[in-house]
């Protein structure tokens, strides 16, 4: 009955699933289509004399896909870098306090970049601005960055809400992972 209350191992499981491993599954997805286009262009250029034209555009927007994916894992497994000095030597009620800070930055920052990546995308929707070489709506990119960083404060509060709490210093915590 527990696993089914947020906090409970079947929602940290789900959890898990959702913020960690299918987004890095995606970007494990995109970095073989990015070796696939890599190669396919060097085929192309040395064997046929003739470089495939769109594919350094299709490689920066995938790059772009990548990080922005891959974000959403690195933030729900609290990876990101970070300056610990004062939370490294924190304890107790301080430590929680320094923590809750740090998530409350990072949710307000991941929050003005949604709201200016909505304004970008609907400019780039009015407009139906395209790149030059592909010719991909550039709302899709931009698309992609807003659902990635909307996503990381989800995954944040998710991981807050579910009850995952930081590892030990020392060792490895298996409610950490889900």
């Amino acid at each position: 009955m527990s696993d089914d209350r947020p906090g409970g191992k079947g929602w940290r499981r789900a959890l898990g699933i959702a913020f960690d491993s299918v987004p890095s599954a995606i970007a494990g997805a995109l970095i073989l289509a990015g070796v696939a286009i890599i190669f396919a262009n060097v085929v192309s250029r040395y064997l046929f004399s003739a470089a495939i034209f769109w594919a350094e555009e299709i490689l920066v927007f995938m790059v772009v896909g990548l990080v922005a994916v891959s974000a959403i894992a690195v933030s729900f497994n609290r990876a990101h870098l970070s300056m610990d000095l004062l939370l490294a030597r924190a304890r107790g009620r301080l430590k929680r306090l320094i923590d809750g800070a740090i998530v409350l930055v990072f949710v307000a920052c991941c929050g003005f970049v949604v709201v200016q990546s909505v304004e970008m995308v609907a400019a780039f929707h009015r407009t139906g601005t395209v790149s030059i070489a592909a010719g991909v709506p550039l709302v899709v990119p931009h698309t992609v960055l807003l659902i990635g960083f909307a996503l990381m404060i989800v995954a944040v509060l998710a991981r807050i809400l579910a009850g995952f709490r930081a590892p030990p210093e020392d060792e490895e915590d298996e409610t950490w992972r889900g």
